[in-house]
């Protein structure tokens, strides 16, 4: 079996938002990320055409209607793509609008000849801690996204890069200290994995390196300062989109489990009314026949030395017993000095 053709890529091109920008990875004279270790891994400067043409706050929108125009002029032969979490955070989230717009963008480009990689998203809320309400809300809306991407990526035979399955996404170091864009070490992890699928595709891409070189040194007191000064009020701003969401999926919660109990009781009741507790193997059909034989026993004349009407009294801390006690066997522990009451 002969090996897969390959073929250098000539042109690269690079959308989405702020992570595409290369936020997190600072270095001199400003963002680096995974989009720039990409090219350099495609054969870098002056082998190939690059274009990053995302910018910081896009969402599908403006991929759709101000990136993919762009794109399509520099007739690329890969694309890299991260978009929708900024739509995840936004009070105006419509999945049926990001589903048509990313499928035009996906089409688009993969009729044109190129090769598109999209990044599948992690569990956020998982790296960047927030309120149960709040988190649930976006890990809602994530899924919602995710569901988007693989439909629409599956019909135009695009690639993928699923972040929740990439090994080492939620480790801290592979964060920047905002907790919203990859470190260094994130964006290389991400740089890695889109390489591996252009390869996958066809494409001349060489592995991009894991250890980190030139970026930024982050200290304690960079994440102090950013909580203070950049994360508290970015949670004000953010959560007052997500919050009403985050309120609606906590009440269709407590509505669906009091549905839910409300159809066991229901069950449970209409069991006890109907058939009632079922019978095991031999159980239910034994003790009919002893309540038979007893209630048939009942209307005939008791045996000599039979007392119906004696039961054993109470003792303190014992149960009652109704039985019926034979008179000839009270006789005989009179007898011994012992009664069955005694002891």
């Amino acid at each position: 079996m002969s090996e897969p053709r390959t073929r250098p890529v000539r042109a690269l091109v690079a959308l989405g938002d702020s992570t595409t920008v290369g936020m997190g990875d600072r270095v001199p004279g400003g963002w680096r990320g995974f989009a720039r270790m990409l090219a350099d891994a495609c054969g870098g400067p002056g082998r190939i055409r690059y274009a990053n043409l995302s910018a910081s706050g896009a969402r599908v929108r403006d991929v759709h209607e101000v990136q993919l125009p762009a794109a399509l002029r520099l007739r690329p032969d890969a694309v890299v793509l991260v978009v929708g979490m900024n739509d995840t955070l936004r009070s105006d989230f419509d999945p049926a609008s990001l589903r048509r717009r990313l499928d035009a963008v996906v089409g688009e480009l993969t009729r044109a000849g190129a090769v598109v990689v999209a990044a599948r998203y992690h569990d956020h809320g998982r790296v960047f801690r927030l309120p149960a309400p709040l988190h649930r809300a976006l890990r809602k809306r994530i899924e919602q996204v995710n569901a988007v991407l693989d439909e629409v990526l599956a019909r135009h035979g695009a690639r993928c890069v699923d972040l929740d399955a990439l090994p080492g996404a939620y480790e801290l170091d592979a964060w920047s200290v905002d907790r919203l864009h990859p470190s260094e070490f994130g964006h290389r992890l991400l740089a890695r994995a889109m390489g591996e699928q252009l390869a996958a595709a066809g494409l001349l891409v060489e592995p991009v390196a894991l250890r980190c070189s030139g970026g930024a040194r982050i200290t304690a007191w960079h994440h102090a300062g950013w909580l203070v000064f950049r994360g508290v009020p970015w949670l004000v701003r953010r959560g007052s989109d997500l919050l009403p969401h985050g309120v609606a999926v906590v009440v269709r919660e407590v509505l669906a489990l009091r549905r839910e109990r409300r159809e066991l009781r229901r069950i449970r009741g209409g069991a006890f009314r109907g058939r009632g507790v079922p019978e095991r193997a031999g159980v239910g059909r034994v003790g009919s026949e002893r309540a038979a034989s007893e209630r048939a026993g009942s209307d005939r004349d008791e045996p000599d030395g039979v007392a119906p009407d004696r039961a054993v009294p109470d003792r303190p801390g014992a149960g009652r017993c109704d039985a019926p006690v034979p008179a000839a066997v009270e006789r005989a522990a009179a007898d011994a000095g012992r009664h069955p009451d005694a002891g």
